[in-house]
């Protein structure tokens, strides 16, 4: 604990000129300022960002009246809530008075109250690692819920009983996967409980909130573990259903327990080819969902065969489908709905590439298809790679290595990123005599099937091609 305090001992001082003004400031007004939360958390862990909190006994106007003038912005978008926003040299604050909040536990909405002691205010925060504030004019821990030693000890537990605290918000439930994701901390047997009793209270928080929890999870260093918590609890039940749902379904390979430990698995391997798989990436989001999703399909297309497997014929298109209706009540964007869905739709294609069998032609329209998505569909299908007989997972790997190789060398001759027909639709109008229309989309789509069959043509055989598809439509091509 020592350690962890001198972490943030150090951390203070890196930003000290901010913190350290802002606190004089409000000590010669008579007020008290505190670094809280989830910045004391940081600090302690030695990584506190430039995204700082703290808590004052200053009402909300005393707070404006003491940043303007010293900060570069302030905005008051969070006021009726005692919230005060501010930015001083690249660093962003928010200053929030004391609160002592009631709720209604019926929606989440607080009845806004403010407090007059640090004590208060900590009490009623998520968890006891977030319920410690360092006082700043003397650097001091105020830690009244044990919050360093559950640092310590990776222990996530509630200040208040974890009934109360998951009563006020029932989306702190989530938060504490969440936290588990991302901290790899373990709950506490009581906070598990309690997740486990109470889950069902998380649907009367709005789909927006949970989304913005569920994407901090996945993104997490261990999502797995967040996850895992989620569909023991039944917090999955209610966010997404068709996780647990895929522990109906064992794999056609019968190499898992489950599709649903299959499914976590993907995940971590996907997670692990984000940096060691080029081209490297930051956690990402879309690949992340889309390892989780990309059997979903698999219980709704089981089928037992006569021979005694199992079969799941068409999941991938099924799984899309899902994948799109889920995402979309979760209030995601229209762009990472495509995206997964489209992942989750893919995955199985290179399963028909056998040992090498596919054409050119095949390859091109595995990299039309992807589109954007090409990179993340070849760590997607490489981290699908899951069975535990060795020789077979090199052979699957390598495989894939023949396949991106193809792509490259391909790419390097045809520039496929921009695989579009030989003539364009001014030439497509001139060749045909026909005005802009329906007619010109039609070639144009022809002309592009032909490109991904048979490679770039030259000028008079992409002219050649075109007229011969216009005869057959019944369309007399200009002279």
């Amino acid at each position: 604990m020592k350690d962890a305090q001198r972490n943030a001992v150090a951390e203070l001082l890196r930003v000290s000129p901010v913190a350290d003004e802002l606190a004089a400031r409000f000590a010669d007004a008579g007020h008290r300022l505190y670094l809280v939360g989830g910045s004391v958390r940081d600090a302690l862990l030695g990584r506190l960002s430039s995204d700082l909190d703290f808590t004052t006994d200053a009402r909300p106007e005393a707070i404006q009246r003491l940043v303007s003038g010293w900060a570069d912005a302030v905005w008051d978008t969070g006021i009726e809530f005692g919230t005060v926003g501010a930015a001083r040299g690249g660093v962003q604050l928010e200053i929030t008075t004391f609160r002592a909040d009631v709720y209604d536990r019926v929606s989440r909405n607080p009845e806004v109250s403010f407090g007059d002691t640090i004590e208060g205010d900590l009490v009623r925060r998520d968890f006891t690692a977030n319920a410690m504030a360092i006082e700043l004019s003397t650097k001091t821990l105020v830690d009244p819920h044990g919050g360093m030693t559950a640092l310590a000890s990776g222990l996530l537990d509630t200040p208040a009983t974890p009934e109360e605290s998951f009563a006020d918000d029932p989306l702190r439930m989530l938060r504490a996967a969440r936290f588990v994701a991302q901290l790899d901390f373990t709950p506490a047997d009581r906070v598990v409980a309690a997740m486990r009793d109470m889950a069902g209270e998380l649907e009367r928080i709005t789909a927006e909130r949970v989304q913005a929890e569920l994407s901090k999870l996945l993104l997490g260093k261990a999502p797995r573990r967040g996850l895992e918590l989620m569909v023991e609890t039944g917090l999955a039940d209610v966010v997404l259903p068709e996780v647990p749902g895929m522990r109906l379904a064992m794999d056609e390979h019968h190499q898992h327990k489950d599709v649903y430990q299959h499914s976590l698995t993907v995940l971590e391997q996907a997670v692990d080819l984000e940096t060691s798989h080029e081209p490297a990436s930051e956690p990402d989001l879309v690949l992340r969902m889309a390892a989780l999703l990309h059997d979903i399909g698999k219980p709704d297309t089981r089928r037992f065969e006569s021979g005694g497997g199992v079969s799941f014929h068409h999941h991938e298109v099924v799984g899309a489908k899902m994948a799109r209706k889920r995402l979309r009540a979760l209030r995601y964007s229209k762009e990472i709905v495509q995206d997964v869905s489209q992942l989750v739709y893919l995955h199985l294609r290179f399963h028909g590439y056998g040992k090498g069998e596919w054409t050119d032609a095949a390859v091109r329209r595995y990299v039309n298809d992807a589109g954007h998505l090409l990179t993340r569909l070849h760590k997607l299908v490489r981290a699908d790679c899951t069975t535990r007989n060795r020789r077979k997972a090199a052979a699957l790997q390598r495989t894939y290595d023949d396949l991106e190789a193809r792509i490259a060398r391909i790419a390097e001759e045809e520039d496929l990123k921009r695989v579009r027909p030989d003539l364009d639709g001014n030439e497509i109008i001139r060749v045909l005599g026909v005005e802009p229309g329906p007619i010109v989309g039609k070639a144009w789509k022809h002309l592009k099937e032909v490109r991904l069959d048979r490679g770039p043509l030259d000028h008079d055989e992409a002219v050649a091609e075109l007229r011969r598809w216009a005869t057959e439509q019944g369309i007399d091509p200009a002279d």
